[in-house]
């Protein structure tokens, strides 16, 4: 009997969606199976993942024709990854394969295979990311219901029309880079203030993970839960007029249109 999904691609991505599903009980090992070239990695995969069947290309055997595929490799060579796919009778991928579209991924398969493209973020290698998902032309909601429940194993899922993925892209794809410069900068902030790196760092991530958890469980406006620390005249006030006068929001306005752009030039 085939298994329950085929994950093409054994790199983080691949392997963290492979522990997250475990993790989630979405499936016995046994009804997992990861596709991996690179014999080095086959073997890695075949040892942190004890059970699933690890192999070197898809096959028709493999997959079946009722069998669900994840596709999580490269971008250079996707394509040619779907058309080995689309050999085996494959009729479901879903697709995290960065910036490619879903009538490109369409264009590389048999007509009638269903696609659903997917952009998770890296949070999802602990099981704290969010994806947002969209159907092809050929998907359907029950389509779309077994893309949300695979991602749902690594974080939150967002279903959107595909014209937003390059902006989604731009900002909680590349976000948590523009989260970890800012835990960069605190902490050299705490050392030239004369903190051990060691307690500047702790106090930095621990600030982080305490006002995202904040943000999560009361579920007020940023806005409002930054006026209850900033007292008229106070420190954060101080800080907070240091930061305006960098144009810091402008910064990061311009970080998220600039990676937005990119993701509409590499998916040309």
């Amino acid at each position: 009997m085939p298994p329950k999904l085929v994950v093409v691609g054994g790199g983080q991505m691949g392997s963290a969606l492979v522990n997250g599903l475990l993790a989630a009980e979405w499936a016995e090992p046994s009804e997992l199976a990861v596709v991996e070239p690179v014999p080095e990695r086959r073997a890695a995969l075949s040892l942190e993942h004890e059970g699933i069947v690890v192999a070197g290309a898809p096959s028709a055997e493999l997959v079946g024709p009722a069998g669900g595929v994840l596709l999580a490799v490269k971008p250079d060579v996707a394509e040619a990854a779907l058309r080995l796919l689309g050999a085996t009778g494959a009729r479901r991928v879903l697709s995290v394969v960065a910036g490619m579209q879903n009538q490109r991924l369409e264009a590389a398969l048999p007509d009638g295979v269903v696609v659903i493209r997917a952009m998770p973020n890296s949070p999802a290698l602990v099981g704290a990311g969010v994806s947002v998902i969209s159907g092809g032309s050929n998907a359907h909601s029950a389509d779309l219901e077994w893309a949300e429940e695979i991602l749902s194993a690594v974080g939150a899922v967002v279903r959107l029309p595909e014209r937003h993925l390059d902006a989604v892209t731009g900002l909680s794809g590349s976000g948590p880079a523009y989260i970890f410069v800012v835990a960069e900068a605190l902490i050299e902030a705490g050392v030239l203030t004369g903190l051990p790196r060691d307690v500047s760092r702790t106090l930095v991530v621990e600030t982080l993970l305490g006002s995202a958890k904040l943000l999560t469980s009361t579920g007020e406006d940023p806005a409002v839960l930054r006026s209850r620390v900033t007292s008229p005249g106070g420190t954060t006030a101080a800080g907070l007029r240091a930061l305006e006068s960098r144009a810091v929001r402008a910064a990061f306005a311009d970080a998220v249109v600039a990676a937005t752009e990119r993701s509409r030039q590499l998916g040309r």
